[in-house]
């Protein structure tokens, strides 16, 4: 998680340097103030997420509440990348695309082999 939490955070650059991010990540330009307000929100949620699985990762009591909620992120992001018709397989979008998708299914066999934390009720 603390790996995944740093590299999702990389996509703080949008919010610093929403040309820089969205150039290097879809090829694109900004064309106006605001497609640029949605690149640097787009970056700083990211980067939140990012935050969030590097808290989860050191505090178990919400580390399965931060995967499922990255994890739904990541399945957003990869379904409309991938639903848009456009190839950025050779862009940083087409490596988040990989990266993700490796994230998501480590995620997902944390979620189901990790032992739930939730007390077992006595009948």
């Amino acid at each position: 998680m603390l790996i995944s939490g740093l590299l999702t955070c990389t996509m703080f650059l949008a919010l610093f340097s929403p040309q820089a991010s969205l150039t290097s990540n879809f090829a694109e330009t900004i064309e106006g103030p605001v497609e640029e307000i949605i690149v640097r929100n787009w970056g700083a949620l990211i980067g939140l997420v990012g935050i969030m699985l590097i808290y989860g990762a050191f505090n178990t009591a919400v580390r399965r509440f931060v995967l499922v909620i990255a994890g739904i992120s990541k399945i957003i992001f990869i379904s409309l990348v991938l639903s848009s018709g456009i190839s950025y397989s050779g862009l940083g979008a087409g490596t988040a695309v990989i990266a993700d998708s490796i994230m998501i299914v480590l995620y997902i066999v944390y979620l189901l082999f990790s032992r739930s934390s939730r007390p077992i009720a006595n009948s």
